[in-house]
């Protein structure tokens, strides 16, 4: 039987199709290298009766050879009959049994029928269709078919070198415990300490350089380093990137690059081709090159090749007329993007998902950059026939959402003047009051009694905060506040600052709020919805298709029972959103739901709705106020809920 070092030694060698070196197989069990030796060893004795083999290389390292599939896959079929014989286990979440279904399909060596799977986990046949179609997806990604022939059942069919690697990622459970901290969870697949190793070299030498970068800019170096190393040790490598850039070389940046590369060459015993050292100087050069040269264009076009500048350009025009969000001429951003397709674009033709851990957290904390990703991934799709998944659309996202915080960033702080009647007491005490509840929102430019204001230029100034009334029309907003300012006051403050944060009752219509419904499907709640929202005249025909298709792509149930369906393009003339609670929770694709806000924004919006998406945001991430609001019985008591 084997044991889990051995497992492990055997799922790393099903999805490498190189060499590995026994250090590296030792490090991934903690052990050392003679215990490894002894493992390859017991592996190779139950593996040679059974169609397989691991040769091992001198000077290299060890590699799997299979050389009768049928022998090996039946040897499969009895070391996963051991973790899942009944008294073990039955897959009770949607998430386990579509792993569970994998796995079976992949080690079946003919067909499988419908019956005997619903019958082995106690579900309806109806269940299991529903399961299905996701596990048709996840195999697709690895280029393997499902087919169905009436009278015979199911089987698998793709090449050898797919299925092997669809089960190395799915037969073997990985169960390392990675950390929740944005860079700890970008790769499941990688150890936490291998991270955090790759972490250190980056570290160390962007500090021994001082070179400075953004957080951001350092994760996507990590994931990059992680992805490229994951990439060549299963073999791929992938030339990257225009011939020799001697713009590049010449640069310190380079040097550095070289030096990380070297660290992670000695640490993982992986060689990296000089296409990789040169990208890695592109991301360590990214902003700098940017922030620096007045040819920020030059530069940018000099370091991606045509094809995927345009690329860039067409997504960004994409999002920009859906979303409004001006940052398609964020340098960095196109900079950012170009860096990280161009070798997506290439895992996808070689069938190399990356697993992306943090889509949750994406979706949950970054609806709206979410959504971009996916106009993203619809636009990649037409311009280069390559289909991108919800895991790359995750770190498409991460790219847009920090162009959106920059964007922020520019329009900076509110600029606020403060009038008061008498002498500077008062002006003081708001000065102190407002500098200390509103520090990142709001620069208190000045104060200045009320007589005085007609000698002030006011050009600089956003708007005024003032304890006395006011007649005279300014050109600037006034907010008018008790001189001690109370919670009242405070909260209308932070209304102007936190522009057009509109009340949520604008968001919220009585009309359009169904609570309390008793549907059981997620087809029967919108095809509900979509024949109120028809009746009512709010939107055209082809609407309930355009949120099936944005579904199809990901779905839009982000866990905490909240469901956010949504047409892939806007199919109404007004921007609402439209409220169904359930009874009982429903299955939402992997999810289960009982909270459905239909978003509807207008066709061509020019409007801002930051806001609003910070109010779904805010509701997504909040269990408890989704339990209040699943529980009311009327649009009062949900609008209390969220006053609240």
């Amino acid at each position: 039987m084997l044991n889990s070092r051995m497992k492990t030694i055997l799922r790393e060698l099903m999805a490498a199709q190189t060499t590995l070196t026994g250090k590296y197989l030792a490090n991934i069990n903690q052990v050392t290298s003679r215990t490894t030796r002894e493992d390859v060893k017991n592996i190779n004795a139950m593996l040679s009766p059974n169609g397989a083999h691991v040769d091992s290389v001198m000077g290299k390292g060890y590699q799997l050879y299979i050389d009768d599939s049928l022998k090996f896959r039946k040897y499969l079929k009895t070391v996963f009959a051991e973790e899942v014989s009944p008294d073990k286990f039955v897959p009770k979440s949607p998430e386990e049994r579509i792993s569970y279904l994998i796995k079976r399909l992949l080690l079946s060596e003919g067909y499988e029928k419908l019956d005997d799977l619903a019958m082995e986990m106690y579900v309806s046949k109806s269940t299991i269709q529903n399961d299905l179609k996701h596990v048709k997806q996840i195999l697709s990604g690895y280029g393997i078919r499902l087919e169905s022939r009436p009278n015979y059942g199911l089987t698998v069919r793709g090449s050898e070198l797919k299925r092997r690697f669809c089960a190395a990622e799915y037969l073997f459970d990985r169960n390392e415990k990675t950390g929740d901290h944005l860079v700890e969870t970008h790769l499941s697949s990688l150890a936490k300490t291998d991270l955090d190793s790759i972490m250190a070299i980056i570290m160390k030498q962007i500090e021994n350089q001082q070179i400075t970068l953004s957080d951001i800019a350092l994760n996507n170096l990590l994931i990059h380093i992680a992805i490229a190393y994951k990439r060549i040790k299963s073999g791929y490598h992938v030339t990257l990137y225009p011939a020799d850039m001697q713009s590049i070389r010449d640069q310190r940046e380079y040097q550095v690059a070289e030096r990380i590369v070297k660290g992670v060459e000695e640490t993982f015993h992986v060689s990296f081709p000089p296409s990789e050292i040169a990208y890695i100087a592109i991301h360590l050069l990214g902003t700098k090159m940017l922030s620096q040269s007045n040819d920020a264009d030059e530069v940018v076009e000099q370091v991606l090749d045509d094809e995927m500048y345009q690329l860039v350009r067409i997504i960004l025009e994409k999002i920009e007329a859906e979303f409004n969000l001006g940052i398609s001429l964020d340098k960095e951003l196109i900079m950012g993007l170009g860096l990280h397709l161009k070798p997506a674009i290439n895992r996808y033709k070689y069938g190399m998902n990356v697993r992306n851990p943090m889509l949750k957290d994406i979706k949950q904390n970054y609806p709206l950059a979410f959504e971009a990703g996916i106009i993203a991934g619809v636009a990649i799709e037409e311009h280069t026939g390559t289909k991108i998944n919800e895991n790359e659309i995750g770190y498409l996202a991460l790219h847009i959402g920090a162009a959106m915080e920059r964007q922020k960033l520019k329009s900076g702080p509110k600029r606020c003047l403060i009038v008061c009647a008498s002498g500077l007491g008062t002006a003081k005490l708001i000065y102190y009051k407002l500098k200390s509840r509103f520090s990142r929102e709001i620069d208190v430019i000045g104060t200045t009694e009320y007589y005085k204001l007609d000698n002030r230029d006011l050009d600089n100034v956003d708007f005024i905060v003032s304890s006395i009334p006011i007649s005279e029309d300014l050109p600037i907003p006034v907010v008018e506040v008790n001189a001690i300012l109370g919670d009242n006051d405070l909260k209308k403050i932070r209304d102007f600052v936190v522009e057009s944060k509109q009340r949520v009752d604008h968001y919220f219509q009585k009309e359009l709020m169904f609570l309390r419904e008793s549907f059981t499907s997620k087809e029967e709640v919108l095809e509900f919805m979509h024949t109120q929202l028809l009746k009512k005249g709010l939107v055209e025909h082809s609407f309930l298709e355009a949120v099936y298709e944005r579904e199809e792509i990901a779905p839009t149930s982000f866990g905490n029972l909240v469901a956010v369906p949504h047409p892939i393009t806007p199919k109404s003339d007004t921007t609402f959103l439209a409220i169904c609670t359930l009874e009982k929770p429903i299955t939402w694709n992997d999810k289960l739901v009982q909270f459905v806000c239909l978003l509807c924004v207008k066709k061509e919006s020019t409007e801002d709705l930051q806001s609003m998406y910070d109010l779904l945001g805010k509701i997504i991430e909040n269990a408890p106020i989704v339990e209040k609001l699943v529980n009311v019985k009327n649009y009062e008591g949900f609008i209390r809920v969220l006053e609240k």
